[in-house]
């Protein structure tokens, strides 16, 4: 029998600027909704990417937890495009959140700490199939909605004003109701280096890439290619 299994861009830890606090973040292979304007074009390709056992995915969770993770951020490309493998592994992640925390639902032997779990989806939740809908049982909280290049937002850790928030269980509404209609000054934005490749991991705003972009060149730094303008990392 095939273990279970996500085809997976990338995984990183930490992440801070996808979700409450300090967090992992997984990113899977493959969208079929390629909505214009993504800044990860990369991820679309179902044949990219590589595959990657739930098992050892939930392997890194239960590491990042130990490092001080407060939750878990899958993204894309598109979670929902793998239903049965995002299904495994949001089970598993509930399962080691179950062990590592008490009944309470905070971590056991360390400061109290609560650990949630978030999903991105371009799907809005009437057009989920029931595997899919099974596939999202464990998440806490769903940001949903196409990106809409044509309606740009400040809300926070959504790309444009049709995307929401929403908060489905205990956890999430304590952790994220006074988020859900938060505008920042600037959206969070991380970079980091791997590989020789720089990951800018966030949601940004109308005319960051570009700024961003300017910036490196400023510095004498010519990126050979990005993948909001459809080129490989």
């Amino acid at each position: 029998m095939t273990s279970p299994a996500l085809r997976v861009n990338r995984v990183h830890y930490p992440v801070t600027v996808l979700g409450f606090g300090t967090r992992l973040g997984i990113w899977v292979q493959g969208c079929p909704l390629a909505c214009r304007g993504c800044i990860a074009r990369d991820t679309w390709d179902p044949l990219g990417g590589g595959q990657v056992s739930v098992a050892e995915l939930a392997g890194l969770w239960r590491q990042a937890v130990r490092l001080g993770a407060d939750g878990i951020t899958v993204s894309g490309g598109e979670p929902l495009a793998q239903p049965a493998g995002l299904g495994e592994l949001l089970a598993a992640v509930a399962a080691v959140r179950s062990e590592l925390t008490s009944q309470d639902g905070v971590t056991r032997h360390e400061p109290r700490r609560e650990l949630d779990i978030l999903v991105y989806t371009g799907y809005e939740p009437e057009e989920l199939s029931a595997e899919q809908q099974r596939a999202i049982g464990a998440a806490d909280v769903l940001i949903t909605g196409r990106f809409d290049a044509a309606a740009p937002t400040t809300l926070i850790w959504r790309g444009s004003a049709n995307q929401e928030m929403v908060l489905r269980t205990p956890l999430g509404r304590r952790r994220y109701a006074a988020m859900a209609g938060y505008r920042p000054e600037k959206a969070p934005m991380q970079v980091s280096i791997e590989s020789g490749r720089l990951w800018l991991i966030g949601v940004p705003r109308v005319g960051d890439l570009r700024r961003f972009d300017s910036g490196l060149r400023g510095h004498g730094i010519r990126p050979s290619a990005a993948t909001w303008r459809g080129g490989a990392p």
